[in-house]
Parts: C-alpha cells; sequence; structure tokens
C-alpha cells in the first residue's frame, strides 16, 4: 500500500489542533468565553448527527444524549441534518460558534471524506476539535453457502486460486466495507470484482442468495443470519476478537506478519471554536457514560464496543485511519458516487 508524507504533516497539525484552535477570532471570542467559565453550560446543547434516525450513528448519539444531559444540567437535543454521506452534519458542526453545537459522526466523514470528495467543504484539522470516542465495531468477513472453505485459512487459499472468478458486495464506493476487502486484497493477493448495493440489507440478501460471494458485513447482520445457517463467518476485521461474533477469529491471525486491524467507529467532536476546557469535559462525562454497564449492553447489542476517549487519542485514531485509507483510496481509485 502507498503511503503519503504529507500525512505526517497532516497528523501533527491534528494533535496539536486542540491547542490552536483555542485562540480566536475577536468575532468568536464572547461565545468562546462564556462556554469556558465555570458555568457552562447555560442552556441546551445541540448534538447533530449527520445521519437518519433509526442509522447507528443516531442509535449511538441517543444512548448518550440523555445520560449526558443528566450529568451537565442542561438537555441535549440530537438533531439529525443528514446528507452526502454524514458530512453535511460535520460541516453544520464546524461552522457553529456558539459554544453549544457538538456533533456525533462514522468514521467516514473525518478520515475518508475529503479524499473521496475533494469537493468536501471542511478541513478536519482545521475546523473540528475531537473529543471521545463513543464505540467501535469490526466488519465481519461473510460469504455465502456455496464457498466450500470452512474456515478463515480455508477461505484465503480457496480465494487466491479463483482470480477475479469470485465477487464481493459492498455498501458503495469508498464505503468501509468497499475499502477492507481492498486493503484484505493488497495483503493477500485476492482478486475478487466490486459489486456495489444501496446497503448492508441487500448486501446480505445477495449473499444469501449466492448472487455474490463474499462481503465485509456489520455484526448486527451477518452474526443473525450465520446463526440460522445462511452466511458462512471467516473472520472479524479488527485484531482482537469481538465479543458480539462468538470464535470467529480476526483475520489477522492468518496473514502471519501483516496488520489488518479495521474498525468502524464512532466520535463526538466539535467546531475547532469550542474551547479545550469544555472538550475536555464533555470527554470526562462521556467516558464515564460509556462505561456504565447499561450503555455497555445496549450498544453491544447493536454491534458495538463502547470506547470513550480523551481529545488526544481520538485526534490521533482520526489522522491515523486517515493515512492509512487514503493510501488505499489512491492505490484502487476510489470515489463516492
Amino acid at each position: 500500500m502507498h503511503t503519503d508524507p504529507d500525512f505526517s504533516s497532516r497528523g501533527r497539525r491534528l494533535l496539536c489542533g486542540t491547542l490552536a484552535a483555542s485562540v480566536l477570532p475577536a468575532s468568536l471570542a464572547p461565545a468562546a468565553a462564556s462556554a469556558a467559565a465555570g458555568n457552562w453550560p447555560q442552556k441546551p446543547l445541540r448534538l447533530i448527527v449527520g445521519f437518519p434516525p433509526g442509522s447507528s450513528p443516531d442509535m449511538l448519539a441517543r444512548a448518550v444524549a440523555e445520560p449526558l444531559g443528566q450529568a451537565l444540567g442542561q438537555p441535549v437535543i440530537v438533531d439529525n441534518k443528514v446528507g452526502a454521506a454524514g458530512s453535511i452534519g460535520v460541516a453544520s458542526v464546524a461552522r457553529a460558534t456558539d459554544g453549544y453545537t457538538i456533533g456525533l459522526t462514522g468514521n467516514g466523514p473525518l478520515t475518508t471524506a475529503k479524499a473521496l470528495t475533494p469537493s468536501t467543504p471542511y478541513d478536519v484539522a482545521r475546523d473540528l476539535r475531537p473529543i471521545s470516542l463513543v464505540a467501535t465495531s469490526p466488519f465481519v468477513l461473510a460469504g455465502s453457502m456455496a464457498m466450500p472453505a470452512a474456515d478463515l485459512r480455508g477461505f484465503l487459499e480457496f480465494a487466491k486460486a479463483q482470480g477475479d472468478k469470485l465477487s464481493y458486495g459492498s455498501i458503495g464506493p469508498g464505503s468501509g466495507s468497499h475499502l477492507a476487502m481492498e486493503l484484505l486484497k493488497t495483503h493477500t493477493g485476492i482478486r475478487a470484482v466490486h459489486v456495489p448495493f444501496p446497503g448492508f440489507p441487500q448486501v446480505a440478501t445477495a449473499l444469501m442468495g449466492k448472487q455474490i460471494d463474499l462481503s465485509f458485513m456489520i455484526p448486527s447482520i451477518a452474526v443473525p443470519q450465520a446463526k440460522n445457517g445462511r452466511l458462512r463467518l471467516y473472520g472479524v476485521s479488527t485484531a482482537a476478537a469481538f465479543p458480539g461474533s462468538g470464535d470467529v477469529p480476526p483475520i489477522q491471525s492468518a496473514l502471519d506478519r501483516q496488520r489488518f486491524d479495521v474498525a468502524s467507529w464512532n466520535a463526538v467532536f466539535g467546531p475547532a471554536s469550542l474551547p479545550a476546557p469544555v472538550a475536555e469535559r464533555l470527554s470526562q462525562e462521556i467516558a464515564r457514560i460509556l462505561q456504565t454497564s447499561e450503555v455497555k449492553q445496549r450498544l453491544l447489542e447493536q454491534g458495538w464496543l463502547a470506547a470513550g476517549s480523551a481529545p488526544g487519542v481520538l485526534a490521533h485514531k482520526i489522522a491515523e485511519d486517515t493515512a492509512m485509507w487514503g493510501g488505499v483510496i489512491r492505490l484502487t481509485g476510489a470515489r463516492a458516487e
């Protein structure tokens, strides 16, 4: 996979962003000063989600919003601003200057949006302030019941021998399910042909109908169908096993010394104008909420592992994944549709 020396400087900019963003233009000073004071918050917060009600980001936002509001003493209102694969919601947060607007999004708008769509109207390092990871989930490598291989190593041997006869489904060019398979192809020599679909339900239907052979899918859809004997599960995309997928092994376990650690994740972030003390407080409250047994179980039932992190940890994760996926995007020429 190609690497880009510009990513190292971009990563440094992102990691330093929480410090640089505290130096604000005079026009932003009143809101920032009010928010940074000890009496924050004095009114409800708006939590913008760039995906529709019922989506994973929306579910995660609502799992966090109510207890966060209780902790802060002000309601946290979820506001769905849908479009451009989540980027419209992120752009809305980037423009906010009131000290009371934050956002929650999946990883794509924070790591791949600019590479896939150069006209994306925000720069993550310049315009956003990381707050906290919320939850992570692997993709599950699923195969149709027509696949003869019974386990991960058998699958890799079989797939490599098929040349371009195999096909794999994804939820569209540039999606996590697409890029994860392209990354696996670079590590293994598999040459499966890409077939895009509108969403994971359609991918699952095609797999179960044996119209395609493979897909990286979300656990909440793939695992139940595998338990019903309608799909085969070969591996999870993270370096560690996932408790929600039974005994399905990490793909990395069959790749010798090659690293394969791919996760879908969601995170809370704010605009660059959000003062660092506010981001730190939100990070601490969110981390505490995510460690409660009730929230952890609720998320696990939906196929997610509760996370929670300091702002700097999220900044590092954004920079790391931006570099990794940027290489895959350049290698494949992927573009958002």
